[in-house]
């Protein structure tokens, strides 16, 4: 089991950039597939972007590709969202997600098992 906590947002206006960090419990991160999805109000939870277990796929929604990078540290049990250019219709919560042993269906949120608390990110016009 892993336990996931998000870190990073804040408020920023249209054009900024935000990272956004996701630190896990355990010493198994590295066995994880990682997730970024967010959710806006009144709207679906939605994907944003996937790193598979060993790295060999990274995902993006189309909304955000060329803007937002995934990435992760194993040495530091951390994925990261990179998010650059950043629009107002980018504000909801983000959620990080994890799924063990994970490199196929990483754009579906019932692929992961474990989610985090979620994180604001505002973006102002």
């Amino acid at each position: 089991q892993v336990q996931l906590v998000e870190s990073g947002g804040g408020l920023v206006q249209a054009g900024a950039s935000l990272r956004l960090a996701c630190a896990a419990s355990g010493r198994t991160f590295s066995s994880y597939a990682m997730g970024w999805f967010r959710q806006a109000p009144g709207k679906e939870r939605e994907f944003v972007a996937a790193v598979g277990w060993n790295g060999n796929t990274i995902d993006y929604a189309s909304s955000v590709k060329g803007r937002f990078t995934i990435s992760r540290d194993n040495a530091k049990n951390t994925a990261y969202l990179q998010m650059n250019t950043l629009k107002p219709e980018d504000t909801a919560v983000y959620f990080c997600a994890a799924a063990r042993w994970r490199e196929q269906g990483l754009s579906a949120a019932t692929t992961f098992a474990y989610w985090g608390q979620g994180t604001q990110v505002t973006v102002s016009s």
